[in-house]
């Protein structure tokens, strides 16, 4: 009864337009009272400053910040221009070009979103204006962006590492060779359809030269490398390396002769306005963590688990379709702090891999960006490209599901996510 009442208010709530902090706030007290828990409500606060007192979430806001000064700082177009130069010549050159102009950029912003606003702008009229349908164009940019969050430095890594105690330099080690293999899979499908489809692409095609825009790239490029090295290393912290991404960010924009002070100042307002409302967003959520502590929700869980029988391996397909259902209608941050809590202390019992588990939900929770029916890279690229939403659902539909066939490769084999990691003794 009390989950029915609950379910129906946040419907009704998320209905009539409400901001989501609120409703999962509301809901979360409302909950407190039908279970007879309000006593509790007394130690909340406290509850939620905890819930806030982490190291790790210093590294979020910064490169966040650095993301975003990177993305108006002339840092996508000297990496477009780069990859073009590399494999622009190929057949579907500029398909290529997408995709690897997404790994260089998942480098420096760990944002799915910014790598999707900064490069449904700046590449699908490019791709249009060469003869690509912008059906395609579209697919392709949103299908590659994904490799955003897995890529290291990521956001989501980060905030999740700093949810569940997870080592973030482990984590970031995790997400570099899966996030290669996206790429790999989306760089095959795009051959695929070069060829099916005549785009274009060939050695006649006039693109920039290779050494004139490798140096222009140059400062971009070597941002990756210290902030990898740095952290997979042991030479900094992810939180100092977060710095020193928002120092190179500064230099680079000013070296592209990008950054003004009315561009810093935006940055500045976007970050603080998108950390106001993501810590809001964790604080109503961590309502709930509480009382699913006080409920024994996990326990629960973990019961019922043994009562099925579940394996390992059972229990982790089964998280995948809760985290993918959660990603096609929440923030990928909100669904990652309302679920993880629950669920991942049941499949640690099991012995399944903290890192390996993080890198699953992360990237399955990712995916959510390009579903629908509140796909967030969907929604953005379909306002950036001005293309009607639904349509632009059915052309990446093809990379959903090949995305979808690499999380169930990657949840099956433990080993793509953990032998770097433990290569570089980080697990």
């Amino acid at each position: 009864m009390q989950i029915v009442v609950i379910l129906s208010f946040l419907g009704l709530a998320l209905l009539a337009g409400g901001a989501i902090a609120y409703i999962i706030g509301a809901s979360a007290v409302l909950s407190f009272a039908l279970s007879g828990n309000t006593l509790y409500l007394a130690a909340l606060p406290q509850r939620l400053y905890g819930q806030l007192d982490v190291f790790a979430f210093l590294a979020m806001p910064l490169f966040i910040f650095a993301g975003d000064l990177m993305n108006h700082g002339g840092l996508a177009r000297a990496l477009i221009d780069f990859s073009m130069s590399l494999i622009g010549r190929l057949k579907g050159g500029l398909g290529h070009v997408n995709v690897l102009t997404s790994v260089f950029f998942a480098g420096v912003s760990g944002s799915a979103v910014s790598d999707a606003a900064a490069l449904g702008s700046a590449l699908v009229p490019e791709m249009t204006r060469r003869g690509y349908p912008l059906d395609y164009a579209a697919a392709i940019t949103g299908a590659s962006s994904i490799i955003g969050p897995i890529i290291p430095p990521s956001v989501i890594l980060i905030f999740y590492g700093a949810l569940m105690e997870t080592s973030v330099s482990a984590l970031f080690a995790a997400g570099i060779v899966p996030g290669l293999l996206l790429a790999g899979v989306l760089m095959a499908m795009n051959a695929f359809y070069a060829y099916r489809d005549d785009h274009p692409g060939g050695k006649s095609d006039d693109l920039p030269r290779i050494i004139p825009s490798f140096l222009k790239a140059l400062p971009a490029l070597t941002l990756p490398v210290i902030i990898l090295g740095g952290t997979l290393f042991g030479v900094m912290t992810p939180a100092e390396a977060a710095g020193v991404a928002v120092a190179a960010a500064l230099i680079v924009g000013v070296a592209y002769g990008e950054m003004t002070w009315q561009k810093l100042m935006g940055s500045l307002t976007r970050t603080a306005v998108l950390l106001g409302a993501l810590f809001i967003i964790l604080c109503a959520i961590s309502s709930f963590s509480y009382l699913a502590a006080l409920e024994q929700w996990p326990q629960r869980i973990a019961a019922l688990v043994n009562e099925w029988g579940l394996s390992p391996l059972q229990y982790l397909l089964l998280i995948n379709v809760i985290f993918l259902g959660a990603g096609m209608v929440m923030d990928v941050k909100a669904a990652v702090a309302l679920f993880a809590p629950i669920f991942v202390p049941v499949a640690l019992q099991l012995g399944i891999d903290p890192v390996h588990l993080g890198i699953v939900i992360c990237f399955n929770i990712t995916i959510g960006l390009l579903s629908p029916p509140l796909g967030g890279v969907l929604l953005i690229l379909a306002t950036t490209v001005n293309m009607n939403y639904w349509r632009l659902i059915r052309a990446t539909f093809p990379f959903f599901l090949a995305e979808l066939f690499l999380l169930i490769v990657l949840t099956m084999f433990p080993k793509i996510s953990t032998a770097l990691p433990t290569a570089l003794g980080l697990m």
